[in-house]
């Protein structure tokens, strides 16, 4: 019976996924403290092939635990402030005359890299937010006509503060929605900023990155990424995630349920999710694990509960409760 186990294990060899999820949990854990969810959702988008958005308040290591992701990957890694002045051709890069040969060539901006990292994305202007669209979705960029491919990983890390609205734009729902992901990042509990200060007190001034070792690089991040779309997901399992998004379209709270392509990105994450856990099979926790992160951004509550303070949290919980778990 033992070795029936072990075969059905084995199907999907994941053993190499999971040490090195743990690899960058660990490597990270040398300077990011309390941030563990936070963390999981980064990785399960890596491997789910998705984009970020990150929302909390200045100070809580946002900016810091991306760069500080990007560094856990062998890849390039850009980084973009967003300002009200900035124009697509300071994202997506412009075609330059050369004196010498009278010829236009194309000088690619910051989004040209492999982790991308946008401070305070929403506070770019429609125009720029709009040259985003075609890169998040396509893993492209057109100019003037030509078209350039990104190299392979390509995955944007967006950061914005909630708090400030003076001098933002609030993303247009098409452009959320290509986000796999909105995490918000709160502020630590106590004995996690006690762990905070003291870390900080005991490197130093040592810069965090230094600190942080690289753990995969492109040609293994691919290989996990392959096996995490071979993920074995039932057909029970297909119908869980179709009736819960589709509860988000018929709900009485919500003005806005979530898309096709909100359905799809659950999948992806629960397939992230078992292969993170060293499972070749999605289970409904796992399902339920990704609703949540998933839907928050792609959901819209109706007038009354949003002027009542309820939270997309609240009624997302409403509905994993109303569904019936498949056995």
């Amino acid at each position: 019976m033992e070795s029936d186990n072990l075969e059905f294990n084995n199907r999907v060899p994941l053993e190499e996924l999971k040490m090195a999820v743990e690899s960058i949990k660990s490597e990270l854990g040398k300077v990011i403290v309390g941030q563990e969810e936070f963390i999981d959702l980064l990785i399960a988008a890596l491997l789910a092939d998705g984009h970020v958005l990150i929302e909390g308040v200045p100070g809580i290591a946002k900016t810091v635990t991306a760069k500080l992701f990007a560094k856990v990957l062998k890849t390039d890694f850009s980084r973009i402030q967003f300002t009200p002045d900035l124009m697509p051709s300071d994202v997506l890069g412009t075609s330059i005359l050369n004196m010498k040969t009278s010829d236009f060539e194309f000088k690619s901006g910051p989004i040209f890299s492999n982790v991308i990292l946008i401070d305070e994305i929403n506070r770019a202007p429609a125009k720029t937010q709009a040259a985003l669209f075609e890169s998040m979705e396509e893993r492209q960029a057109t100019i003037d006509g030509h078209t350039y491919k990104f190299e392979d990983p390509f995955m944007v890390l967006a950061t914005q503060n909630p708090i400030e609205q003076e001098g933002t734009y609030a993303l247009p729902e098409a452009q959320l929605d290509r986000f796999i992901f909105k995490v918000k990042v709160d502020y630590p509990q106590l004995e996690d900023e006690i762990k905070i200060i003291e870390t900080h007190h005991q490197r130093k001034g040592e810069k965090p990155h230094t600190l942080i070792e690289s753990i995969i690089d492109t040609k293994q991040l691919a290989d996990f990424k392959e096996k995490t779309q071979q993920i074995l997901v039932e057909e029970k399992i297909i119908r869980y995630i179709a009736e819960l998004v589709t509860k988000t379209r018929n709900h009485s709270h919500l003005y806005l349920g979530g898309s096709p392509r909100a359905s799809i990105a659950i999948l992806n994450a629960a397939k992230a999710f078992a292969a993170m856990s060293g499972r070749d099979f999605v289970t409904p926790e796992d399902v339920k694990r990704a609703v949540k992160p998933v839907l928050n951004h792609r959901i819209i509550l109706t007038p009354e509960r949003e002027m009542e303070g309820l939270s997309t949290e609240r009624v997302l919980d409403m509905i994993i409760q109303s569904i019936e778990v498949p056995r």
